[in-house]
């Protein structure tokens, strides 16, 4: 267990920091590495581990190949090659060159400005003892010389001693030796959604550092709060604290670094005991971000966080002496934040208990699985893997954008600044029909993939580099499917069937392939129709015309014609059915009125019989006798 104490020499006291929570016993610090790969000379070709740089931008997601040089001069780089008369800027046709350093004598990072100065597409940092990698960080020292830290642009990676060897070998030999650094691989990317994590703090009195952090919380939260609206990733903000050893909970530098009874810890901001704000104050206002974080998670809206946080930045620095609750309570109540749920977050800092909070966010510290140890602050993890290099939009952006299954990258990982747009050179390799102006080619973060598309729900098959073509219903709206299609005049024929086949076939009346062509069947010449004595065959586009000599009548669905060879009697025979149709006209009328006259007389002779019964009519004799009423 790792143990760090100050000396506070001016103020004569002796202070005792934090112990951290990072056991080595039950945990560990994983160095992140990227592949390399030589590919020129045959003797030392083969696949190399390295270790990423926590400097500069790494082409997450990407390659990058060059030429390894090694200078005669100035080999730690720790001066500048322009004393030397040396440059490694690329000329016209050339690889880039990835400059091969000693390790030694001046920062890390230094040795990379130095190289980038003069012209190096990459630094390779030959480790000057065998031991297992390491990471390259950045000085912890404030220095005002060190403003060149945020403008490194280029990749580096420590190497180990032996492979440093065997470069330099083969270079002494007069070898040309070029390699592909890769960062495909150093970001898993699993699925759709990346989960990533901050480890930050809210102090803004610490230096470089803290002045990066927060300029990065302004600048990324844009990006942030899109990505997290749109489902893409998962954000999670944690602080790292420490905890006062047992037998220094009473002391006036645990007191006043520490809450709850010296469980959780922060150093100093202005490593000066007499001044300013305390540690404490620093992880209270660390639990109130957290605390704020979770609330706006429980609502639904976590991307809040990035309005909270850099709003607090802004205005309650330490400064200017509102690096208070007064300050972040007005935040709070400004972003309709329930400020009651997290002050009952945040609880009694006084009390002798656990903060559940801050407890987890000490669990989280020690690393699970591949993730190590949290001990570099700030530390941005993606995807369980700690982010290596400089903290700065675009940088984060390439780790992050690495972090999505290929194909599934939101747009904002395919602009220009982030990505190379490779359907735009010969389309990729893939398939393509220019006149529908339909591809195969679908960029990506990480390249290109050929993958036959769907286009307005019509999905097309095919391997995506040779050939795509649409099927299922609908597609004959799409390019006729692929098929053969022809107009002329008013007449327009094709080969696509719009249903779920994708088969062209020639229509009735042509023959062909269906795809590139469709010829006219002449009928006639080919003797499949008008084969009656008196039919006389007319060939048209796609079909035919039939008729009879002599003014005959044509039968199709027979192929023969009807009626007489003389027009007269064609003419008498008109005349004759046009006699037998009135006839059967007048027949009908005279039939209908002979039924009505009968109806008429039986319902006459009905009526008479049924009045017949009651009242005698005129025609009939009145009987005699007596009548009797009942």
């Amino acid at each position: 267990i790792l143990v760090i104490i100050m000396n506070q020499e001016k103020l004569g006291v002796f202070s005792v920091s934090f112990l951290l929570i990072l056991s080595l016993a039950v945990g560990r610090f994983v160095v992140e590495k990227n592949n390399l790969k030589v590919t020129s000379p045959d003797s030392i070709k083969g696949i190399y581990e390295c270790a990423i740089g926590n400097f500069g931008v790494p082409q997450y997601g990407g390659t990058l190949v060059g030429t390894v040089v090694y200078p005669k001069s100035n080999q730690k780089a720790c001066k500048s090659y322009s004393d030397f008369d040396i440059s490694f800027k690329s000329k016209a046709g050339r690889l880039p060159t990835f400059v091969l350093i000693d390790r030694g004598d001046c920062f890390f990072t230094l040795k990379a400005w130095i190289a980038q100065q003069a012209g190096a597409a990459a630094i390779l940092v030959a480790d000057n003892k065998a031991e297992p990698l390491i990471t390259m960080d950045t000085p912890e020292e404030d220095k005002s010389d060190a403003d060149y830290l945020q403008n490194i642009t280029i990749p580096s990676a420590l190497i180990t001693k032996s492979l440093g060897d065997s470069l330099k070998s083969a270079l002494s030999k007069g070898d040309m030796v070029n390699m592909k650094l890769d960062w495909t691989e150093s970001v898993p990317h699993p699925d759709e959604r990346v989960e990533y994590e901050l480890w930050t703090n809210s102090n803004d009195q610490c230096g470089t550092k803290c002045d990066t952090q927060i300029e990065f919380l302004k600048n990324f939260k844009g990006a942030a709060q899109i990505l997290e609206k749109g489902g893409h990733t998962q954000f999670t903000p944690h602080y790292i604290t420490w905890y006062c050893p047992e037998a220094f909970t009473l002391s006036k530098q645990c007191k006043s670094q520490c809450i709850n009874h010296g469980r959780y810890c922060a150093p100093d901001p202005e490593q000066d005991f007499t001044k300013g704000y305390d540690g404490k104050d620093v992880v209270v206002q660390n639990l109130r971000q957290a605390c704020v974080y979770r609330v706006l998670n429980e609502t639904g809206k976590p991307w809040v966080w990035w309005d909270y946080v850099t709003d607090f930045a802004i205005r309650c620095p330490m400064k200017d002496k509102k690096y208070t609750k007064e300050c972040a309570d007005e935040i709070i109540k400004s972003l309709d934040i329930d400020l009651k749920k997290v002050d009952k977050c945040i609880g009694d800092p006084e009390a002798d208990v656990e903060n559940p909070i801050l407890k987890a966010e000490q669990e989280s510290q020690v690393g699970k699985g591949s993730r190590g140890d949290v001990t570099i602050l700030p530390t941005l993890v993606v995807n369980n893997r700690q982010y290596r290099g400089k903290l700065e939009k675009g940088a984060v952006l390439k780790a992050m954008c690495s972090g999505f299954q290929e194909s599934t990258e939101p747009a904002i990982c395919l602009t220009e600044d982030l990505n190379t747009n490779e359907c735009l050179e010969n389309n990729g390799g893939c398939w393509q029909d220019k006149a529908s102006n339909i591809t195969a080619c679908r960029d990506t973060y990480r390249g290109r993939l050929c993958e036959c598309p769907t286009v307005q729900g019509v999905k097309f098959a095919g391997d995506g580099y040779t050939h795509c073509k649409a099927s299922g219903a609908l597609h004959c709206g799409i390019n006729n499917g692929g098929c053969w299609r022809e107009t002329r005049g008013s007449y327009t024929y094709s080969a696509c069937v719009d249903d779920h086949s994708s088969d062209c076939k020639c229509p009735l009346g042509f023959k062909g392939d269906g795809v590139k062509s469709c010829e006219d069947v002449n009928e006639c010449k080919e003797k499949k129709v008008c084969q009656c004595p008196d039919c006389k065959c007319k060939n048209t586009w796609g079909s035919y015309e039939c008729s009879c000599k002599n003014g005959l009548l044509y039968m199709r669905e027979h192929d023969t014609c009807i009626g007489s060879s003389k027009v007269g009697t064609t003419k008498l025979s008109w005349s004759f059915l046009w006699v037998l149709i009135i006839g059967v006209g007048v027949a009908g009328l005279a039939g209908y009125a002979v039924y009505k006259y009968r109806i008429r007389t039986y319902m006459d002779a009905e009526i008479r019989g049924i009045m017949a019964q009651y009242m005698p009519l005129e025609s009939q004799p009145t009987p005699s006798g007596p009548h009797m009423d009942i």
